[in-house]
C-alpha cells in the first residue's frame, strides 16, 4: 500500500489479498478457480465465434443448424452455458473435428 495524503493506493495483489484472502486460503482459491473457468469459457466462446464467422454464418443460421435459438448461440459465444454436449453439437454442425488431448490415453475424438 502506498499512502499519499489521506488516500491509500493498493496494487492489485494487495487488493486481492484484502478482498479474498491470501493465496492458499479457501476463499482465494475458489476465486482464482472461478476466474480461470471464466477465462477458459470466454476463450472457447471466442473460438466458436471465429469458426462461425470463418464459415460466413450468422448466429441465427448456426442456431438453425444446431437446433437452438440465436440467443443460445450468443450466450455460447460470450462464454455462458458452455457444456461439452453444446461444444460437440456446435462443432459437429460446422463440420469441425473436435478432439481432446487426454495425456497418456491419447486423443479422443468427439465429433
Amino acid at each position: 500500500m502506498k499512502q499519499i495524503g489521506d488516500m491509500k493506493f493498493y496494487d492489485f495483489e494487495e487488493y486481492l489479498d484484502e478482498e479474498y484472502g491470501k493465496v492458499g486460503t479457501q476463499v482465494r482459491d475458489e476465486f482464482e478457480r472461478s476466474v480461470d473457468e471464466s477465462v477458459h469459457a470466454y476463450k472457447l466462446g471466442e473460438a466458436i465465434k471465429q469458426a462461425r464467422l470463418s464459415q460466413n454464418l450468422t448466429q441465427e443460421q448456426l442456431g438453425e443448424k444446431v437446433g437452438v435459438q440465436k440467443s443460445q448461440i450468443s450466450r455460447l459465444e460470450r462464454g455462458r452455458s458452455i457444456s461439452l454436449a453444446s461444444m460437440v453439437r456446435i462443432f459437429k454442425a460446422m463440420g469441425i473435428p473436435l478432439t481432446l488431448e487426454m495425456g497418456n490415453i491419447g486423443r479422443v475424438s468427439l465429433c
